[in-house]
């Protein structure tokens, strides 16, 4: 879609328990039981209509996300966009499908040489605070513009929440 549009994409690996605390949502353990439900039925659904292997219930299902995120943030200031979202979607590909333990070091190494980056450079690189303020930052900057859940898409002024919403998307980047 985004080269379609010859649009850009950017990515931002917020702080959802920021952005649900402040944004009056609930983390998935604090939802109903019915809404937990319906997010299983949900995920089967789009599992089943994208034809994609993911997991449900995920082992490492919540990951500690913070070293990856900051690998993302890192890659994606340092290095660009494209690296950083290669490296987000083989972070995710491996807590969803692979059922790996993408908070494990060791792990997140290897997914970093997966998509060609170098794991020892790039993870030295995370660890500079820097990047945990820029999340930070970048949390902020969302609740500002009106993100309150994942996947959340910007385009302008507009938010597109969820992956039901791609094809409003689409139509919006048709507009330019």
């Amino acid at each position: 879609m985004v080269a379609r549009h010859n649009a850009t994409l950017s990515i931002y690996p917020v702080e959802f328990s920021t952005i649900f605390s402040a944004s009056g949502g609930l983390p998935l353990p604090k939802r109903s039981p019915q809404r937990q439900a319906y997010r299983m039925q949900d995920l089967a659904r789009w599992r089943d209509h994208l034809s994609i292997p993911i997991h449900l219930r995920p082992r490492f299902f919540p990951a500690d996300e913070g070293l990856a995120a900051r690998c993302v943030i890192a890659a994606r200031e340092t290095i660009g966009d494209g690296p950083a979202i290669a490296l987000a979607h083989g972070v995710l590909k491996a807590l969803w499908e692979e059922e790996r333990d993408t908070g494990n070091r060791e792990v997140l190494a290897t997914l970093i040489g997966k998509v060609g980056l170098d794991a020892t450079s790039l993870l030295a690189l995370a660890a500079q605070e820097q990047w945990a303020e820029q999340r930070a930052r970048d949390t902020l900057d969302a609740l500002a513009r009106g993100v309150f859940g994942a996947p959340s898409y910007v385009a302008g002024e507009e938010i597109f929440w969820g992956q039901d919403r791609l094809e409003f998307l689409d139509r919006r980047l048709a507009k330019g």
